[in-house]
């Protein structure tokens, strides 16, 4: 079923307007009836701005409401939310705001600094909306004046940048009625509910008192994916969604938000997330009797992390292989620890593809690409030659293929092999390593650098450098030097050095032979 986010929550707001949407963790409320109301006040605010239907808004927000209204808003204007990493350094926000040619930034006064900075060298002219109480026009004046929601155009889009597998961040460019249709699965299959035709049909799930109630809570940021369309089809379901409003995990807090709010669904990114909360929920002595699905994606979720939140409750836990590009491909699903370690199994839509690009998802022992069929993004912004080569046409069916490497079993179970790149998965966040070379490399007591992700328990992987310097400089003051010119989560977490990379004639570096030496060491 194809439909617009937006009608569906415009219809779900006048069927169950006394409804609660989003909960922040400080109490505030948003029924549905005010979702949908800010929603159009804001709409009406942007176009006074002069956005029109295909401008883009970029997002610097952490989990807020402002965010989740921000998104209907625009989806209902036409209007593209690109949501931003609030972890970026402003010149990194810059080159995002030029490549998306964003008319609005979103930000909050906590990241005033960032954003002005980051509009100043943006060669896109910026319009800045920031909270209440400033000089420039605010959320609450931008949200002041009730207007009518309009009806959303048929090529609306919502963009979501990845790191990819090739260097910096691309936008995937979703429309946003495939991406209803590619989250049919996610939305309802998982409370156990018929796939709805309609519109109408939507709205009479969602209405419906015996339509499981979902309440989630995101512990992973709304601009990556799983946390952010996990939240949009916790609204379709007209359930709630919480938001902690911090830029930062408080697993204290958390715990105790979602035993409070009784929330029923929690959004992690593996061990890096889920392995506080369990730490706090088990310091604290408190359970999580509410919660009945733990969804995580796009990180290492070890066994043993699983167990130890399977303790806390009747607890699902969804482990998904996911991309920006296509959605999940297989999950790994366990419902108590006698599941453990599990394994993940297909979605329906997804194949696997060996060299000559031909199925063998049914053959125990064959290796291949992951790939997904079905609702797909139209592609990568501004680069038709990575669209071309990540979204092949296959005997007349398009296709994605992001690059993960994987092993069939019986019964579509895979096992996974890895990615066929050099990104770095830390903590869910990727890393390209050679940004970070060339940002070692502007050290003038750096000869030779080179990153690469080592394993690490909590985060999957950590981001680790080794260099070979021509000068005098510690690890400390390396890392700082990173740290003032790249988001916080690139910067090396280990800085070795060596008197030489031992490079080959061709340049390369034995990469294998550096990852044993270094996983030794420590």
């Amino acid at each position: 079923m194809r439909a617009h986010y937006a009608d569906v929550w415009q219809a779900v707001a006048a069927a169950v307007p006394d409804r609660e949407a989003i909960r922040s963790i400080d109490g505030e409320v948003w029924t549905y009836e005010r979702f949908a109301r800010d929603a159009g006040a804001l709409a009406a605010g942007l176009a006074r701005l002069g956005v029109q239907p295909g401008d883009r808004v970029a997002l610097l927000l952490h989990n807020r409401p402002e965010f989740l209204v921000t998104v209907f808003a625009c989806l209902a204007a036409g209007i593209v939310p690109v949501p931003l990493n609030y972890r970026l350094r402003a010149h990194e926000v810059a080159d995002l705001i030029d490549d998306a040619g964003a008319r609005i930034l979103l930000a909050p006064t906590s990241l005033e600094k960032t954003a002005r900075d980051a509009a100043a060298a943006a060669s896109a002219a910026v319009v800045w909306i920031l909270d209440a109480g400033l000089a420039e026009p605010s959320w609450a004046q931008l949200t002041a004046v009730p207007a009518p929601l309009p009806a959303p155009p048929d090529d609306g889009e919502l963009w979501l940048y990845t790191g990819g597998t090739t260097g910096r961040p691309k936008a995937v460019r979703w429309d946003e009625q495939e991406m209803f249709e590619a989250q049919m699965a996610p939305t309802y299959s998982v409370i156990g509910a018929d796939w709805p035709r309609t519109v109408d049909d939507a709205v009479r799930i969602a209405a419906d008192p015996a339509t499981p109630r979902v309440v989630t809570l995101p512990l992973s940021p709304f601009l990556h994916g799983t946390a952010l369309t996990t939240a949009m089809n916790t609204l379709t379901l007209g359930g709630t969604v919480l938001v902690t409003s911090s830029p930062r995990l408080d697993a204290d807090a958390a715990v105790d938000f979602a035993a409070a709010a009784s929330a029923t669904r929690l959004i992690v990114a593996g061990d890096g997330v889920a392995v506080p909360l369990v730490e706090a929920a088990e310091r604290h002595g408190v359970r999580l009797p509410a919660v009945q699905t733990v969804i995580s994606s796009g990180m290492r979720f070890s066994p043993d992390t699983k167990e130890r939140l399977h303790a806390l409750g009747e607890i699902t836990i969804i482990d998904m292989l996911a991309s920006t590009e296509g959605g999940v491909y297989a999950a790994t699903t366990t419902t108590g620890a006698h599941d453990l370690p599990g394994r993940p199994r297909l979605f329906p839509s997804a194949v696997v593809l060996d060299q000559e690009l031909h199925e063998v998802q049914e053959r125990p022992g064959a290796l291949g690409i992951l790939a997904q069929r079905g609702a797909l993004p139209l592609g990568y912004h501004g680069d038709p030659e990575k669209t071309a080569a990540t979204f092949p046409v296959i005997d007349g069916v398009r296709h994605v293929m992001p690059g993960d490497w994987v092993r069939v079993e019986d019964d579509r179970h895979i096992e996974f092999l890895g990615r066929g790149s050099a990104v770095i998965n830390t903590g869910g966040e990727k890393v390209y390593p050679l940004e970070v070379e060339e940002v070692l490399l502007e050290h003038p007591a750096v000869a030779d650098a080179v990153v690469l992700g080592v394993p690490d328990a909590r985060f999957g992987e950590i981001v680790t450098a080794v260099v070979a310097r021509q000068g005098e400089v510690t690890a400390d003051e390396l890392s700082a030097f990173v740290d003032e010119r790249l988001a916080g989560y690139k910067r090396p977490r280990h800085i070795l050095f060596r008197a030489s990379l031992d490079r080959t004639p061709t340049g390369k570096v034995d990469m294998a032979g550096l990852r044993d030496e270094i996983s030794r060491d420590r």
